[in-house]
């Protein structure tokens, strides 16, 4: 899949375009629970109803609504067994956002097998596969959605895949493209939200905040924009109001990532040590090692560098028995370092790299591993690599990324002083 089809000339929409996307549009989970009520015998009507349950989880981040998104394609499931494309879809659909990616696969597969030339079923198959990372599946899968139903779901998929492989302007044009389709505010939001991000991991600040805030003037107090927005006042040196950002969007939404930045942010700044800042994840990452479920890498980062290193390590080996993705080569590789085995460490941070992701987070922990293992040329590469696509991709790490290089680039001046 190339850029073939994204159109670079496109704008991004204004947020009077976005509000025009959702104008005078029922609310669709509203409209599917109705429809249940009026025609409960219809396996049509609670697959729509669990494709609604399942968008909203996924707009709001309330994993509660999963739950009744699996009630619902059961109750499917039950009135037509057999033939049953919507409820097959929206059970690939419900254990991708378990993060049950293996499930999710085989969902996938049963889907396109079930109606090859609808799209929908590729969606599901190209995000557990991505997620496995299944880098040449996911790219077939988003391929053939783009051919069947180019619509801001197969360009935003499109652009999750290019930017993984380093191709950034090609996955901001499939943003835009996104964004150009969209249908709904839910949809426009996400389109901006990713194209903040986009430019987040580039470095542009203002870029990022134009976009944050459009995701925010189309659906307030969007999750990931409001992170964002967070992030931009950390990196322009004021984190108390940061700080303040944070606590609102955590309160509602404490994911696994807005408490790692939240905690980094406090735990970055001098003289604030607050012993309160990691209950949060400390209490999710002990929820996760008694369930023994699927592995958010933030919360095995959080192990890594604030709690036990070894679960960390033991954690992301049973992860990566699952999900051979770049995400989770990374955090192993941390987490091995972390817990002093930096040679096995190298070995994974080479394979988070293997697809030419430009993440400025990656290209520091291989640079800190290089340099533990006397790998200093390397190590300033990866290290002014990390600096250059973002100088504030962590408050936590960058300003540690910059002394490593400090320290390096003084000895070397000694060095060169002591020959002279």
């Amino acid at each position: 899949m190339g850029p073939a089809g994204f159109n670079d000339d496109v704008p991004s929409p204004s947020p009077r375009t976005a509000h025009r996307a959702g104008a005078g549009a029922d609310d669709p989970l509203s409209a599917a629970r109705r429809a249940v009520d009026t025609a409960p015998r219809d396996p049509g009507v609670w697959s729509e109803l669990a494709h609604a349950e399942i968008e909203k989880a996924r707009t709001t981040l309330d994993a509660g609504r999963l739950d009744a998104a699996g009630k619902a394609l059961r109750r499917s499931l039950t009135l037509k067994r057999t033939g049953n494309y919507p409820a097959t879809t929206g059970m690939g659909q419900l254990a991708n956002a378990r993060h049950e990616f293996t499930t999710g696969r085989r969902w996938g597969l049963r889907s396109t097998r079930m109606a090859p030339d609808r799209a929908e079923g590729y969606g599901v198959l190209a995000d557990a596969e991505i997620q496995l990372g299944h880098y040449r599946g996911a790219r077939v899968a988003v391929q053939r959605m783009l051919d069947l139903k180019p619509t801001t779901a197969a360009y935003s998929r499109a652009a999750y895949d290019l930017e993984t492989h380093g191709r950034d302007q090609d996955a901001a044009f499939a943003l835009q493209r996104a964004a150009e389709s969209a249908q709904t505010p839910d949809e426009m939001a996400f389109a901006e939200s990713r194209l903040g991000e986009l430019a987040w991991s580039q470095g542009e600040l203002r870029r990022a905040e134009r976009h944050f805030e459009r995701a925010t003037a189309t659906v307030p107090d969007h999750p990931y924009s409001a992170a964002g927005l967070a992030r931009l006042q950390a990196a322009r040196g004021h984190p108390a109001e940061a700080l303040r950002m944070y606590d609102r969007l955590v309160e509602r939404t404490p994911l696994p990532q807005f408490l790692l930045e939240a905690t980094e942010l406090r735990l970055a700044r001098p003289g604030r040590r607050d012993r309160g800042a990691l209950a949060g994840l400390k209490a999710q990452a002990r929820m996760l090692r008694a369930t023994g479920g699927p592995v958010d890498p933030h919360l095995a980062l959080y192990e890594a560098d604030h709690g036990d290193s070894a679960t960390a390590v033991a954690l992301l080996r049973r992860e990566w028995k699952r999900s051979r993705s770049v995400i989770v080569a990374d955090a192993l590789s941390w987490a091995l370092h972390r817990s002093g085995r930096d040679a096995e460490a190298l070995t994974y941070a080479r394979a988070a790299a293997r697809t030419g992701w430009k993440n400025a987070l990656f290209r520091y922990h291989r640079g800190v591993i290089e340099y533990r293992l006397g790998q200093d040329t390397a190590g300033d590469h990866h290290l002014r690599q990390a600096l250059q696509l973002n100088p504030h991709f962590s408050p936590y790490h960058a300003p540690r990324a910059a002394r490593l290089l400090h320290r390096r680039d003084c000895a070397t001046a000694e060095e060169h002083g002591d020959r002279r």
